[in-house]
């Protein structure tokens, strides 16, 4: 492949594994590759100016090795100002991470050679991305673009546990994460809004605004998610009691969760959700990544990013 290239490396994924794996990265990716320069991040959100300094110079494909975190600064990057900088540049993932859940959606296959195979040969596809606006922590409104899942609520707790323990260097399961979060979760008074419909305020355990099909290490929670229809699978989920959490969380593994009773599916361009006035710092996650919190807004954006894989 002739394109000019910038490889951003992210040596602290998958608990500091992608570092010791660099060497074997190093050497395959001439075989692929024909002109490339690396660059390491050493801080959070990093990437996202790395690329955007490497798409002014003139490179025209970015290839991250990470995990979707990674990817997801790399995709921010791909703006300034809100607008694209180059949107001929294309995306390329070395999938290298704790979780890289969005390269399932692209079916890029597990391995070195078989993800870098897809960035030399796999056609440049458009895809969907997401932009959300949301709250920071301090209570700025803030803009962030999402690539696979974003979600509101429980998913941001979960979230926040698992990415404690991994700066800890602990390893850990997002089902194990998960099922230590919802013991001490409490559901939240919601008013929902879409483009289509408004929904009643009441108490839900989760929001998950899906543009790809997989998030949380192998939850199938939208199954049916395409990357480049112009639409969310927006997944609701009532409160529900621990049992009957505990019962039915399996299902969101096999994607068969859908025909539970208290979840329901829309598809739309637009979502909104704003808390309940005693509700405070309902988290929102972004491919992995906490942000900020609610009220927050999910649009989005078509067709937008140049992206090495399949849909």
């Amino acid at each position: 492949m002739s394109l000019k290239t910038q490889v951003i490396v992210n040596p602290e994924s998958d608990l500091g594994r992608t570092k010791k794996r660099w060497k074997q990265i190093k050497e395959a990716l001439p075989s692929f590759l024909k002109e490339f320069k690396y660059d390491f991040t050493e801080k959070p959100l990093q990437a996202t100016e790395m690329t955007r300094e490497a798409l002014k110079e003139g490179n025209e494909l970015i290839v991250g090795v990470g995990g979707d975190g990674t990817m997801n600064e790399i995709a921010n990057g791909f703006y300034e100002n809100r607008k694209m900088v180059n949107p001929e540049a294309a995306l390329g993932i070395v999938p290298s991470g704790s979780g890289c859940d969005f390269r399932k959606s692209l079916k890029i296959p597990l391995g070195l050679k078989n993800s870098l195979k897809v960035i030399s040969e796999g056609p440049s596809i458009r895809i969907d991305i997401g932009r959300v606006t949301f709250r920071s922590l301090t209570g700025k409104e803030e803009q962030r673009f999402f690539l696979n899942v974003a979600d509101f609520g429980f998913g941001g707790e979960v979230a926040k546990t698992f990415n404690q323990r991994r700066m800890r260097r602990k390893s850990s399961s997002y089902l194990r994460c998960m099922l230590s979060t919802i013991t001490k979760y409490k559901n939240k008074r919601l008013k929902i809004k879409t483009d289509r419909e408004e929904i009643p305020e009441d108490e839900y355990l989760v929001g998950a605004v899906a543009n790809g099909k997989i998030f949380g290490k192998g939850m199938k929670i939208a199954p049916q998610a395409c990357l480049d229809d112009g639409l969310f699978d927006f997944v609701l989920v009532k409160g529900m009691r621990l049992l009957e959490f505990f019962l039915n969380c399996w299902k969101v593994y096999t994607g068969t969760h859908l025909s539970h009773p208290k979840i329901s599916v829309m598809r739309s361009q637009k979502i909104k959700a704003i808390p309940h006035r005693n509700e405070n710092d309902i988290l929102i996650e972004l491919d992995g990544e906490l942000p900020g919190k609610l009220p927050a807004t999910f649009e989005i954006v078509p067709k937008v990013l140049q992206v090495k894989g399949y849909v």
